[in-house]
């Protein structure tokens, strides 16, 4: 049975599925036709018994070679009815490790479930037991405190207590001091404010006096700048009367305002129309008049260049200069 296993196997014979039905047996027959042999036309009696055998012998081979097909084809059925068996048996083993594998796997899944729950549950008993030494740890710490600061207060109550004591001692003693000392002040405020009072009679007596020779001697400067300016003022407008040609156009009725700004050298240092005549022309003359003079005159003394002539408004018109 084996070597006609091997037999097929080595002939190519194969199947698509080890689950496809097995094919119908086939049987491969050869139909031998005997040909009548065609009447003599003398019959000869003693070569009948030799066709007779000739036919048994040959419905004798084809029987036997129909028999050979039909065991051969049986044979062949055996082999693949063996080969499925083998292939079930071999898928049977196969699912019957994948099931193996597979309870294994889920048996290994459970144990590791069981074990992951095992060290959660273990892992929140020790979190719980971590809170509550936590939470014993925290009342503990916390009722430590309370007494500290219950002590701190006790001891701090007693050294306020003790300070306001002192504290009042060392006012009461201050106040004594202080008084000493107030009556002290006061009498040597009284004997200072006399001499004060002296003194200052003195000192207002000798201001006053001093108040007097400097306003006098104010009073003489300013008549001297005074003087003194109207004199720098004079040559002024007479060198601006000089300088100026009003148009024709011009009326006694028409005045410009200039306000002049000069340099410490006397030279002109800027000019600006405060106030027109409303005559363009009247106003143009007038500020040409006051840029041509290429140095004003002005007094050596720089307090009165300053007080007078540092800046200074004149007035154009034509009946006046001021």
């Amino acid at each position: 049975m084996h070597g006609l296993i091997l037999g097929v196997a080595l002939a190519g014979w194969s199947w698509t599925s080890p689950s496809d039905e097995p094919q119908p047996p086939s049987i491969s027959a050869r139909l031998v036709t005997q040909n009548e042999p065609e009447p003599s036309p003398v019959t000869e009696p003693v070569d009948q018994p030799d066709r007779d055998q000739e036919r048994r012998q040959e419905e004798a081979e084809r029987q036997r070679q129909q028999e050979a097909e039909r065991q051969r084809a049986e044979e062949e059925q055996q082999a693949r009815e063996e080969a499925r068996r083998i292939q079930q048996e071999k898928e049977r083993e196969q699912e019957r490790q994948r099931q193996q594998e597979e309870a294994a796997r889920q048996e290994r899944e459970q144990q590791r479930k069981e074990a992951e729950e095992a060290a959660r549950q273990k892992a929140e008993a020790e979190a719980k037991e971590r809170e509550r030494q936590k939470a014993e740890e925290e009342k503990r710490r916390q009722e430590e405190a309370a007494r500290k600061a219950a002590e701190e207060k006790r001891r701090a109550e007693e050294q306020r207590r003790q300070e306001e004591a002192e504290r009042k001692a060392r006012e009461e003693q201050e106040r004594l001091e202080a008084e000493r000392k107030r009556q002290e002040r006061e009498r040597r405020l009284k004997e200072q404010q006399l001499e004060a009072l002296a003194q200052e009679a003195q000192q207002e007596r000798a201001a006053e006096e001093r108040r007097r020779r400097e306003a006098a001697a104010a009073r003489a400067r300013e008549i001297q700048m005074l003087s003194e300016s109207q004199k720098y003022q004079a040559l002024i407008r007479e060198r601006l009367s000089q300088a100026w040609y009003p148009p024709s156009s011009a009326t006694e009725e028409m005045t410009a305002r200039l306000q002049i700004t000069l340099l410490p050298t006397g030279e002109l240092a800027s000019v600006t129309l405060v106030s027109s005549s409303g005559n363009t022309a009247f106003d143009n003359s007038a500020l040409g008049a006051v840029k041509s003079l290429s140095r004003y005159p002005i007094p050596d003394e720089r307090d009165t260049f300053e007080r007078y002539f540092r800046q200074f408004t004149i007035e154009f018109n034509p009946r006046r200069l001021r």
